[in-house]
């Protein structure tokens, strides 16, 4: 209880006089703060627009060309939880492991793995 009432001292004291017209204060500043992010973003907006506007065309573009290829290679993939994560083989090569309700099955010690 005593620490209680000289804490409270403490900060009592701390406070210069005026606290109040501080609040005020305070929330004038909050508020021209907000005001000066909301002016940077729109800059920004505006400046990246054009860039943003060109990347759409490219890539609407691109996906244009490229969708029949897409759809057909999405058609003989199927699911892709039918496949385990990608793995990088030492020589560089990328491969896909489908996977297979015998999967579960690890192999016996010394038994070689078919990759």
């Amino acid at each position: 209880m005593k620490r209680l009432a000289a804490f409270t001292i403490v900060i009592a004291t701390a406070l210069p006089p005026g606290a109040g017209a501080q609040d005020k204060d305070t929330e004038q500043g909050f508020s021209l703060l907000g005001e000066g992010a909301r002016i940077i973003l729109r800059s920004m907006i505006d400046e990246m627009e054009p860039a943003l506007k060109d990347l759409r065309r490219d890539f609407g573009d691109a996906m244009n060309e490229m969708g029949p290829a897409l759809r057909d290679l999405a058609a003989m993939i199927g699911d892709l939880r039918n496949y385990h994560a990608p793995e990088k083989l030492p020589n560089g090569d990328i491969i896909l492991r489908r996977k297979t309700p015998l999967e579960d099955r690890l192999p016996a010690p010394g038994e070689e793995i078919e990759i």
